[in-house]
């Protein structure tokens, strides 16, 4: 990462005619990256995309997550990771013990205790317990970008009384994620109850004609 010195030191060189505005925009954006002995993080996605880097599980090592996790953090992030199994997860755990491993949701959650909530209120809904472990995810991402959350769970069409009886959890919410496999009718049944945006997270879960998921991405 550049500093104020380097800032200051490029800047007086532009100044002096030593290097052009290309120049220095091309050291300042390969500044942006820190290299380690796993991986090479970009430390600038939080300035471009308004968030940081979310560590993509699969396939990593303990010591590479861990190493990005030490990166980011010591930046002023919060760190979260996808896709953890539970080697990983206590792993990493021992690692990081201020960190958090949620074994559901396969995620790893490292959090600056300090920062306030940002957004507003997110429900996240799961048409059967089976799909919890998606919402798990989707919970624990909520928190890493800082939004309030709320989990309603198993409240499928095969049901709707279960629906209506939990709707003060979530009627007054700014955005709703409902994940649901089967057939994927919850999602529009959510919408017919509010006016907020409903965004449909299909899930694998099921049987017969839900074709492995195929069913609630259509």
């Amino acid at each position: 990462m550049i500093d104020r010195t380097e800032i200051l030191d490029l800047l007086n060189q532009l100044q002096a005619g030593k290097l052009s505005a290309e120049e220095i925009a091309r050291r300042m954006e390969s500044a942006s990256v820190v290299r380690t002995e796993h991986t090479s993080i970009d430390t600038g996605r939080g300035a471009r995309c308004g968030y940081p880097e979310v560590v993509y599980g699969q396939g990593k090592t303990v010591e590479a997550i861990a190493e990005i996790f030490h990166v980011l953090y010591g930046r002023g992030d919060s760190c979260l990771a996808t896709l953890i199994d539970t080697q990983k997860g206590d792993e990493l755990q021992r690692l990081i013990p201020k960190g958090r491993y949620n074994p559901l949701g396969r995620t790893f959650l490292w959090q600056q205790k300090e920062l306030q909530p940002l957004c507003g209120k997110v429900a996240v809904i799961t048409a059967g317990t089976s799909d919890r472990p998606i919402a798990e995810e989707a919970i624990d991402t909520l928190s890493w970008m800082r939004c309030e959350s709320e989990l309603v769970v198993d409240v499928g069409v095969a049901g709707p009384h279960r629906l209506v009886e939990q709707r003060g959890r979530f009627v007054d919410a700014d955005a709703i994620v409902v994940v649901a496999g089967m057939e994927g009718a919850l999602p529009s049944v959510v919408g017919g109850h509010v006016s907020c945006p409903v965004i449909a997270v299909p899930t694998s879960v099921g049987y017969g004609a839900s074709f492995g998921g195929l069913a609630a991405l259509l």
